[in-house]
C-alpha cells in the first residue's frame, strides 16, 4: 500500500524532499557559520512569517498586506489584459495595425517597468495610480506578444477553408483566429500575473506604507535581513498560487486544446 502510494505521488515526495534538503542546509549553514551575518536561519523566518498574520508589521498584519498587494496587481493586470489582447489581436491580423503600431511596441518593450517610476510620479503622483502603471507595465508586453504570436501563426489551411465555404470577415475572426489564438494569450497571462506580482515591489517603493513590496523596502531601509525574507516568502508563495491557479483555469478553459494534443 504504501509503495503503490509512493509511485502515485513520486513527484510530491522529491518536491518534499528537496525542499525540505534545502532548508535544513539553509538552517545549518546559518546556525553554524558567519553567514549568520547576513542570512537569517530559516526557521527563524518562518515563524516571523506565520507571527505576521497574528502581529502587525507596520500598521497591518501579513493578510492585509498580501490583500493590498493582490488588489494592486488586480487591477493592472485586468486592464493590461484588455489592453494586450487588443493591440495583440490587432497587430496579428490587420497587416495595417501591424505596420504603424508594433515598431512603437517593440521600443518601448525592452524598458522595464522600474525605469518608468520617474514618469509615472510625475504623471499619476504618488497614489495608487502610479503603482497600477507599473503593474500594468510588468503585464502588458507578455500579453500583448503572446495574443500577436497566437493570432499570426493561426492555421492558413483553417482560414482558407473558412474562407472557401463562404465565411465573413467577421466569422473568420470570431470563430477561427480568436479560438485558435486562446492556448497562446492564456500563456501570455500565466507570464503576466507572475511578472506583473513580481513588479509589485518596485511599485510599492513609491511612496507606500503597506504592501508585501513594502515589507521588503522598509526591511532594506532598516537593516532588517528577516524581515526582507519574510517579505520574500509572501512573494515566493503568491506568485506560486496565482501561477498555478491560471495553469488550472486555463486547463479547464481549453481542454479541447489540450484533447487535440493527444
Amino acid at each position: 500500500m504504501a509503495a503503490r502510494l509512493f509511485r502515485k505521488n513520486v513527484a510530491v515526495f522529491m518536491t518534499v524532499i528537496a525542499f525540505g534538503s534545502l532548508l535544513l542546509l539553509w538552517e545549518l549553514v546559518a546556525r553554524f557559520t558567519n553567514a549568520r551575518m547576513f542570512l537569517p536561519p530559516a526557521s527563524e523566518i518562518i515563524i516571523k512569517f506565520f507571527e505576521s498574520f497574528t502581529v502587525p508589521i507596520g500598521r497591518h498584519t501579513m493578510m492585509v498586506h498580501i490583500g493590498v498587494s493582490l488588489y494592486r496587481v488586480g487591477v493592472a493586470f485586468f486592464f493590461a489584459t484588455l489592453t494586450g489582447i487588443t493591440l495583440g489581436v490587432s497587430m496579428g491580423y490587420s497587416k495595417s495595425v501591424e505596420a504603424i503600431v508594433k515598431p512603437i511596441f517593440e521600443f518601448i518593450r525592452p524598458i522595464p517597468p522600474l525605469a518608468w517610476i520617474p514618469m509615472s510620479i510625475l504623471w499619476f503622483g504618488l497614489g495608487d495610480q502610479s503603482k497600477f502603471f507599473i503593474i500594468f507595465l510588468g503585464c502588458f508586453c507578455f500579453i500583448t506578444v503572446n495574443t500577436y504570436d497566437g493570432t499570426k501563426n493561426v492555421d492558413p489551411v483553417l482560414l482558407g477553408a473558412a474562407r472557401m465555404l463562404g465565411a465573413s470577415e467577421r466569422q473568420v475572426f470570431f470563430r477561427v483566429v480568436l479560438p485558435s489564438s486562446v492556448p497562446y494569450i492564456f500563456a501570455g497571462l500565466q507570464i503576466a500575473i507572475t511578472a506583473g506580482w513580481s513588479a509589485v515591489v518596485g511599485a510599492e517603493m513609491v511612496r507606500s506604507d503597506e504592501g508585501v513590496g513594502w515589507l521588503i523596502v522598509m526591511g532594506m531601509t532598516n537593516g532588517n535581513t528577516v524581515q526582507i525574507m519574510v517579505g520574500m516568502l509572501a512573494i515566493g508563495l503568491v506568485g506560486y498560487i496565482l501561477a498555478t491557479a491560471m495553469a488550472k483555469l486555463e486547463g479547464r478553459l481549453c481542454i479541447w486544446n489540450q484533447q487535440q494534443g493527444l
